[in-house]
């Protein structure tokens, strides 16, 4: 197996800011990548959406820089740069050229700082504008674009922190006001609640004096964090939501909650799904699209979180003229008996070489490899993961994988989304209880 070994250098300013340099002279660029710790799992009822709308205000000028001026600015110097938000964390970034590092990071400097000079009435009701027609192209007016928000709310109880999605709610943001967002920006947006990456064509030396000239004078903020929430259990019952539509064709989701992020279990039962339904090669793969043809796709995914839980599913994509119910009772069949066998020695095999040469991919890119030293230095506490995960998937014995799977993986506590057609006039009589999804107990809604 190929030796990961990338250079990692961490020091903590004064005000708590953690720095994180991974020298490589390869290109003369620089990724910039920065972290801070709020998510939309850092909001609260009434207030969701936030993490998610400062994302958007954090490009609309700050003290010493004009609206939009921050993406004109490095983009003149030849710049790539965009910002995501996630349940558990908001990041900001842009890959430079070399010479253009102090801008970049005076640019984050003055926003990250003294962002609160430019939130106005006017752009706060822009940029609640822009949320609101995103929402509408990304979720609202695309096949099956409320998928994930129904898994979550399915999954998760209503009182917990992954229950709402990182878009928010409409209501909510149109509440909000000014003082509202000056508030949270003032809880959350701090050094010591941040982390910065720099990986390509720096020193450690550099890039640390460099943070120190422009992230140094920024005052730490107070912080109120309760702690992470303990390992949800598994599903007590099987939980069902119908939504029927105008949707290309049936899809079945199967999800259940896994252990956390980064810890041998998690580990364990994401090469679970993979063997089940995640690779080429898998199980469901053979059988649904291959061998029955009741499935035109099968993919088996999980998602790391940090807050007590992780999401693991099998989605499918049923065959015209296929019987969405006889696919999902197949995946519950393949599920069972994954249980009782678990992998054999190819299948093991298959899953490490695929994720090593996925991992390698990612790492190669100097935006991507910042993103994930940023994500486990903040996340998981230990940035220098990038070098190890491989070799720590390596150590999962299949009967890890299968102990993992006969406890996080049982039919019997999944959670089915199912987005359907019309075309059989489903919804003509069919015996289906409407229900909120939010509330997290549905058991059969039809919308």
């Amino acid at each position: 197996m190929t030796p990961i070994s990338y250079p990692i250098v961490e020091r903590t300013l004064a005000n708590g800011l953690r720095v994180v340099v991974s020298e490589d002279h390869t290109v003369p660029n620089v990724a910039v990548n920065l972290w801070v710790g709020v998510g939309s799992r850092h909001e609260t009822p009434g207030r969701t959406g936030f993490a998610h709308l400062f994302e958007h205000l954090m490009f609309q000028g700050s003290r010493n820089v004009a609206s939009g001026e921050h993406f004109s600015a490095l983009m003149a110097q030849g710049a790539r740069l965009n910002a995501t938000t996630w349940f558990d964390r908001t990041n900001y970034f842009e890959t430079v050229p070399t010479g253009a590092l102090d801008l970049a990071l005076w640019l984050e400097a003055d926003r990250h700082g003294h962002l609160l000079d430019a939130v106005t009435q006017e752009n706060l009701d822009n940029q609640r504008d822009v949320v609101k027609e995103e929402k509408r192209q990304r979720y609202d007016n695309v096949p099956y674009g409320s998928a994930l928000i129904d898994l979550y709310a399915t999954v998760f109880p209503a009182d917990h922190p992954y229950h709402h999605p990182t878009i928010g709610s409409m209501d909510d943001l149109d509440a909000a006001t000014v003082d509202d967002v000056h508030a949270f920006f003032r809880a959350h947006y701090g050094p010591n609640n941040t982390v910065l990456t720099l990986v390509g064509d720096v020193t450690p030396e550099a890039g640390f004096a460099a943070a120190e000239r422009y992230f140094g004078a920024l005052p730490a903020i107070e912080l109120q964090r309760r702690g992470r929430h303990e390992q949800l259990p598994p599903l007590g019952d099987v939980v069902r939501l119908d939504r029927v539509g105008d949707v290309p064709n049936d899809r079945v989701y199967l999800a259940f909650r896994i252990p956390v992020d980064a810890t041998p279990e998690y580990l364990a039962t994401s090469v679970a799904l993979d063997v089940v339904g995640g690779l080429a090669s898998s199980r469901l793969m053979r059988r649904l699209v291959r061998g029955d043809e009741t499935a035109v796709s099968v993919s088996g995914w999980s998602m790391g979180l940090v807050d007590g839980v992780g999401l693991g599913a099998i989605t499918a994509d049923v065959a015209e003229g296929a019987d969405p119910d006889a696919v999902e009772a197949a995946v519950c069949e393949e599920l069972t008996r994954f249980i009782a066998e678990g992998p054999d020695a190819v299948e093991l095999e298959s899953v490490v070489a695929d994720t090593e040469r996925s991992w390698l991919s990612a790492l190669a890119s100097i935006e991507e490899r910042a993103d994930h030293i940023s994500h486990h230095a903040m996340l998981t506490g230990d940035p220098g993961y990038v070098n190890t995960y491989v070799d720590q998937l390596a150590t999962v014995t299949a009967e890890d994988v299968r102990a993992a799977a006969a406890a996080w993986l049982d039919p019997a506590s999944r959670a089915v989304v199912r987005y359907l057609t019309d075309r059989d006039q489903r919804d003509d009589g069919d015996p289906h209880d409407d229900g909120d999804p939010r509330d997290g107990r549905t058991q059969e809604a039809a919308a």
